[in-house]
């Protein structure tokens, strides 16, 4: 089983922020990834439709024999990720423990400031994580809803995107955050320009490096982790192709996605 390629899908694009660093992390892991094109975005869904398309793409990974199943997607972690773990037995992780873990392996986490989609603030999976965690925690979470357009129109140094977060950020500044959770796998490509907007104080943790480092973990533990002499492959699969997203898949890798497949769900 070691030896089988690790599955990870998001509704869009945006996992292959997670994709990327996995590869960083984990060289020699093949994966499959599965983007659901078609359906996208989830956060605007209802929590029971969400749930049922999070399970219909975890059995089109579970149809190419995949040895564990990360869900790149903060809303299908909050809202399908329970359902995954009673009905499987593949190893299944999200996105959100990982990264509240990180925000909590700081003792002097006290203000953490939480941007995400709509769908994400609302669901309060992030803000309920931290607080069975932490008492005391004062939690911020803001909805940016903006963002993600932004970013898959590829105007990240775009001085409109820098008057839009500032316009995000100044309210979780004003209330003396000292961490910044970026609960939205789209969210690292913006860490360069949210270093030079935050104070030098506020620390970022974001889903796609928390995520892939809390799957090395797994693996280990499970004794999963691919013989080192394997040489890691990546292939994606949409549920919709176009150019776009062909365009967008190399903007998050930051480099070619090679042939990308298109994938029917049942």
């Amino acid at each position: 089983m070691s030896s089988a390629p690790l599955g990870i899908f998001d509704s869009g694009v945006g996992g292959l922020t997670v994709v990327r660093a996995v590869q960083q992390l984990l060289p020699h892991e093949d994966i499959i990834y599965l983007g659901d094109t078609a359906r996208l975005p989830y956060g605007s869904k209802s929590p029971q439709t969400i749930r049922q398309f999070a399970d219909e793409d975890v059995r089109f990974l579970l149809g190419k024999h995949v040895k564990a199943i990360v869900v790149a997607c903060n809303t299908a972690t909050a809202h399908a990720l329970p359902s995954l773990l009673a009905q499987y037995r593949t190893p299944i992780i999200g996105v959100i423990e990982p990264g509240v873990e990180a925000a909590l392996a700081e003792p002097t986490t006290e203000r953490v400031g939480i941007i995400a989609t709509q769908g994400t603030i609302r669901s309060h999976a992030y803000q309920h994580a931290l607080a069975q965690r932490r008492t005391g925690l004062i939690i911020h979470g803001q909805a940016t809803p903006l963002l993600v357009p932004f970013i898959e129109e590829n105007w990240i140094d775009h001085p409109a995107i820098r008057l839009v977060l500032d316009a995000y950020l100044q309210p979780l500044v004003d209330k003396g955050i000292d961490t910044l959770m970026l609960a939205c796998t789209h969210y690292p490509l913006l860490i360069p320009v949210l270093r030079e907007l935050l104070p030098a104080e506020v620390r970022l943790v974001d889903s796609a490096t928390t995520c892939a480092e809390h799957l090395k973990r797994e693996l280990t533990r499970l004794e999963l982790l691919a013989p080192e002499t394997q040489d890691g492959s990546l292939t994606i699969h949409l549920t919709d192709l176009s150019e776009q997203f062909e365009a967008l898949a190399r903007q998050f890798l930051k480099k070619s996605p090679g042939r990308i497949q298109r994938a029917v769900l049942e």
